[in-house]
C-alpha cells in the first residue's frame, strides 16, 4: 500500500527494518501530554525496551504480515509524521482485555500524529488506509479503545467513521468502574 495523499506526505505500510522509526515515533508518541490517556505503557517502560523487541515489532506488522498492520504518513525527507496499527482479532479467542472476540475484527491501536499535522486531514488520512487494509483482510468490522476523557481523540475517530458502540472495557491496571470506551466501524 503506497498511495499519494494530498498535503505533501505519502500513506504506507512500514517494512520491517523500518525498526528504528517505530521505536522514534513510538517514544515521541508517549511524551504526547495526553498519553496517559492514549496509551498502556509509559515512555520509561518503552524507552528501556531492547532493540530485538522493536524489530519484533515491525516485523509482525510490517508489509506482508497478515496479524496486524502498522500504517503511517510520511513527510518530506522521510519524516513519520503519523501511525496507526491495525490489529486482527479473531473470532474465538480472547482479546487483550480478556473478553471474548466473537467476530472476525481489526483492533486500532498506537494511534498518533505529530502536533503540527494534526487538523490536516492526515489522521483521517491515515484510518482510510487501515480501513482499506482491514477490509482487503476480510474483516467485518473494525474497532478501537478510548479513555472517556480523550475528546481530542474521540472527535478524531468519530470524523474517521467510527462511532461509540455503549460497550466498556475495564481499564487495566484501572480501579472498579474506571473503563475505556469501544468505538466500531463496520464494513
Amino acid at each position: 500500500m503506497s498511495a499519494s495523499v494530498p498535503g505533501d506526505y505519502v500513506i504506507r505500510s512500514i517494512r520491517a527494518d523500518e525498526w528504528p522509526a517505530v521505536k522514534e515515533l513510538r517514544l515521541r508518541a508517549l511524551r504526547d501530554p495526553l498519553a496517559h490517556l492514549a496509551y498502556l505503557e509509559t515512555y520509561d517502560f518503552a524507552a528501556a525496551r531492547p532493540d530485538s523487541f522493536w524489530q519484533e515489532r515491525a516485523a509482525k506488522s510490517a508489509e506482508g504480515a497478515s496479524g496486524a498492520r502498522q500504517i503511517i504518513a510520511e513527510g518530506p525527507g522521510g519524516l513519520w509524521l503519523g501511525t496507526l496499527t491495525v490489529l486482527v482479532e479473531e473470532a474465538g479467542t480472547t482479546d487483550w482485555a480478556g473478553s471474548p472476540v466473537e467476530r472476525r475484527q481489526g483492533h486500532v491501536v498506537g494511534v498518533f500524529v505529530r502536533r503540527e499535522w494534526r487538523g490536516s486531514g492526515l489522521t483521517k488520512a491515515l484510518f482510510d488506509a487501515g480501513l482499506e487494509w482491514a477490509w482487503a483482510s476480510g474483516l467485518e468490522r473494525v474497532r478501537l479503545i478510548v479513555h472517556p476523557d480523550n475528546g481530542r481523540a474521540q472527535a478524531a475517530y468519530r470524523k474517521a467513521g467510527f462511532a461509540p458502540s455503549g460497550r466498556t472495557v475495564q481499564l487495566v491496571g484501572g480501579g472498579p468502574g474506571e473503563v475505556e470506551l469501544e468505538f466500531v466501524v463496520e464494513r
